[in-house]
């Protein structure tokens, strides 16, 4: 899912267009070079314009990266909370929720790595905005994750604590396989879930039984 480099540059392309073309190929340079290795010179080649240019509609490279983290920010941050509802977790929430995640993310994979970038000067309003965003998600998860192990039984803390960071590295990992399939579509991966956790949930228990505190 990339952008395709423009040899005709923008010349009469209106200013929103413009300034979405600009967006589009930023978000493919940070989501697939991270922060530190993506080139403001390669971004105005992808949309072929001038550096000058760019600098003019956004600023400065935190600037542009702020410009592309926001609206995935915000998308994959609704679609998350859409898919968990207002009725509370159910055994059928996570597998909603990933499917919300690959359609929100579809003609735009990269922007998940925009998100969940690594190389972020510490200290800025990237990363402030990007943690904003994360622990934004990490808050709905780890509430989802806590309902469903109440739903079993458990009342231990350290199994909330527990999955909501296997739920967290599942989700990224999934992200990360379908970006090196494109052909797989949001509908496909989200039926290859369910093929996975029922797979999963055919394991058996270990013996001795579940452990809960009081």
């Amino acid at each position: 899912m990339t952008t395709p480099r423009s040899k005709a540059g923008t010349k009469g392309v209106p200013r929103q267009q413009r300034r979405e073309q600009m967006l589009a190929a930023a978000t493919e340079e940070f989501g697939t070079h991270g922060y530190a290795g993506a080139s403001l010179a390669a971004v105005a080649a992808r949309v072929g314009v001038t550096k000058t240019l760019l600098h003019q509609y956004f600023g400065t490279k935190e600037d542009l990266y702020v410009a592309c983290l926001v609206p995935a920010g915000d998308r994959l941050l609704g679609a998350v909370r859409e898919a968990m509802g207002p009725d509370g977790t159910t055994p059928e929430t996570p597998l909603r929720v990933l499917g919300a995640v690959f359609a929100a993310l579809e003609g735009r994979r990269t922007s998940w790595f925009v998100l969940y970038d690594t190389t972020l000067p510490p200290g800025g309003e990237a990363v402030r905005r990007a943690c904003e965003y994360r622990s934004a998600i990490d808050a709905l998860a780890a509430g989802g994750t806590a309902e469903l192990l109440r739903a079993s039984g458990s009342t231990d803390p350290l199994d909330a604590d527990a999955l909501m960071y296997a739920w967290r590295g599942l989700v990224a990992t999934l992200v990360r396989w379908w970006v090196k399939h494109p052909e797989q579509s949001p509908e496909e991966m989200t039926r290859r879930c369910a093929r996975l956790f029922a797979a999963a949930a055919a394991i058996p228990a270990p013996p001795g039984g579940r452990s809960s505190r009081p």
